[in-house]
């Protein structure tokens, strides 16, 4: 391979222009700083309709703790974030009303069902009576979890609190989706449905996930972006990344080749 470039991108992804309405999700010179530390470094990028983003990292690079930023659950230090149209910071609620937000380690309330935990999410989202029913009835389908519905979350495998957690998710049916490692600890089978519901709501949606299993980003994802040390390495589609080798190789090679220190989740 050639020396290692400081960012890898291609035409089709380039300079922000237009009305932020017509980009579902538009990130701008993000930044993090815990203290001294520098965990995201001018983090910019856009995802249009029709497209899954893989957002690609070593454990540490800073995925996590840019998809709280973009998501409105962590402040940045400077730079903004919009979703579909809405800057996270100005105008939250607006943001949120059109996102659907996956976190790591999908947090849920434990002593809850699996229904009562979708009927409380119904409700936050402003759903209630017939529309409530017919949506976590929907959702239950969808997620293949209506035979656990009557049971309580701290009991269920962690396929189906995965599963359970993606489901307050997509509830209210978001134009974008961001999922934080959803197949993270995941057996494969457990890793085929997950993977099977993200490629049948790219049809309609906008979704973004992280990840480090590269075998995820060929299986489901038309663009790549691969973040080292907090800054952005790579932006291409995973067919222009092969071309310089497996997705394997270029991976090790991008964040193991620019020593620019730091680390963050």
């Amino acid at each position: 391979m050639n020396a290692a470039p400081e960012l890898w991108s291609i035409t089709a992804f380039g300079e922000w222009g237009g009305r932020p309405e017509l980009r579902m999700i538009k990130v701008s010179k993000l930044v993090k700083n815990f203290g001294s530390r520098a965990a995201v470094r001018d983090v910019s990028f856009e995802v249009n309709p029709g497209e899954v983003l893989g957002f690609l990292g070593p454990n540490g690079a800073g995925k996590t703790t840019t998809m709280r930023m973009i998501t409105g659950y962590l402040t940045p230090s400077s730079g903004r974030a919009w979703i579909q149209g809405f800057d996270v910071a100005e105008k939250p609620v607006e943001a949120r009303r059109h996102l659907g937000y996956l976190p790591e380690n999908a947090p849920s309330y434990g002593d809850m069902t699996v229904e009562e935990f979708l009927s409380f999410a119904a409700a936050m989202r402003g759903f209630a009576g017939k529309e409530a029913r017919q949506r976590i009835g929907e959702t239950l389908e969808r997620c293949i979890l209506t035979s656990v519905r009557h049971q309580p979350i701290e009991t269920l495998s962690k396929g189906y609190r995965q599963r359970t957690c993606f489901a307050q998710a997509i509830l209210h049916d978001p134009p974008v989706l961001i999922l934080d490692e959803p197949t993270e600890g995941l057996d494969p089978n457990q890793k085929f449905v997950v993977r099977n519901m993200i490629r049948d709501m790219a049809k309609n949606k906008v979704i973004v996930f992280s990840t480090h299993i590269l075998e995820e980003v060929e299986a489901i994802c038309t663009r790549a972006i691969i973040i080292s040390a907090g800054q952005v390495v790579a932006d291409s589609t995973p067919a222009e990344l092969r071309k310089q080798g497996s997705l394997d190789q270029v991976f090790r090679w991008l964040t193991t080749s620019a020593d620019i220190g730091g680390s963050a989740r």
